[in-house]
């Protein structure tokens, strides 16, 4: 089977070594550790976070193609994978590429003594996991671009409190009155820190990335759904049970993205009905090219700049303490 294209291009799935020699540069360890950190990533992000590195995007396109395909590296393999799943969409041809870790990239980031941020990024089924991560990666770059707020990743919030992002809180079943245990297992998590004339202020978040997979409400206690997951960061945040699990005494707010309008203001009015004083750390926005028809996006500035919507409260902007 050929792994070039007529005109001698090499494939877009699978890797083609030349034999050329590949190590690692400032630049290709900054995208690692972005990798790591967030978890896949479409070039855009990538170009995003090394452009003061580098004067063209197509070289360090080129760069890219090169950690995808060559294996003849100092940390034994090609350094970066692109994810299957981005090319079983509607004419992937003509999307830009979403990258990934390979087994080599990570041995590279722990020779570096940079392994600490190699098991942060989120889990589960993979557009999940890429939604979550553009989020994340999106608010990053927009903090790039102002000297006023800076960004604190997940890894560091987590070391700093010895733990991981699972936490098991106790709710109630409103239809049965059971009461129990359930883990809340956020996304993601990161903060913001911001520079005022007062002094440094800090805000924290959780992320959860919506493509309708779950329904608002459910009979099954045991299935996951809007309405369980409010009730279980009802008694996370105000119950005020993050400050025991993060060591935190900043507030924490709860950013839902989620993939359809329509779906979006169903949830704004569960929330509004439930709190009829309002909600205020219940976020929402909606990102579209994660809808039925997937694109792979570009960063997204208004995650920090835009307002968010809140359920009987008005807009709320994250970018200001």
């Amino acid at each position: 089977m050929t792994t070039q294209d007529s005109i001698g291009r090499r494939s877009r799935l699978r890797a083609t070594s030349t034999g050329k020699r590949v190590s690692p540069t400032d630049r290709d360890m900054l995208w690692f550790l972005k990798l790591a950190e967030h978890g896949p990533l479409a070039t855009s992000f990538l170009l995003a976070f090394s452009s003061r590195s580098h004067a063209s995007d197509k070289r360090a396109s080129e760069r890219l193609a090169d950690l995808f395909h060559e294996d003849n590296t100092p940390d034994g393999g090609t350094y970066l994978i692109r994810p299957p799943q981005q090319f079983r969409t509607i004419d992937s041809r003509y999307n830009q590429l979403v990258h990934d870790l390979a087994p080599a990239a990570r041995r590279a980031l722990e020779r570096r003594m940079l392994g600490l941020r190699a098991s942060a990024a989120p889990s589960g089924p993979w557009l999940h996991r890429f939604m979550t991560s553009s989020i994340t990666a999106s608010i990053e770059l927009a903090t790039l671009a102002r000297d006023d707020v800076s960004y604190i990743p997940q890894s560091a919030v987590l070391a700093r409190a010895g733990v991981d992002v699972r936490y098991p809180v106790t709710i109630t079943d409103p239809s049965t009155g059971w009461c129990g245990p359930k883990d809340l297992i956020p996304d993601a998590v990161f903060g913001l820190r911001y520079q005022t004339r007062e002094g440094d202020r800090f805000r924290f978040f959780a992320v959860e990335a919506d493509r309708a997979t779950e329904p608002t409400t459910s009979a099954n206690w045991n299935r996951k759904s809007f309405e369980r997951s409010l009730i279980q960061y009802d008694a996370y945040i105000a119950g005020r049970a993050y400050r025991d699990h993060l060591g935190l005494t900043a507030p924490l707010l709860v950013l839902n993205v989620l993939s359809d309008e329509a779906r979006m203001a169903r949830m704004v009015d569960f929330v509004a009905q439930r709190y009829p004083r309002g909600n205020s750390y219940m976020l929402f926005q909606t990102w579209a090219d994660f809808g039925a028809v997937f694109r792979p996006p570009d960063p997204s500035p208004a995650f920090l700049n835009g307002g968010w919507v809140r359920g009987g409260l008005p807009e709320f902007s994250i970018d200001q303490p």
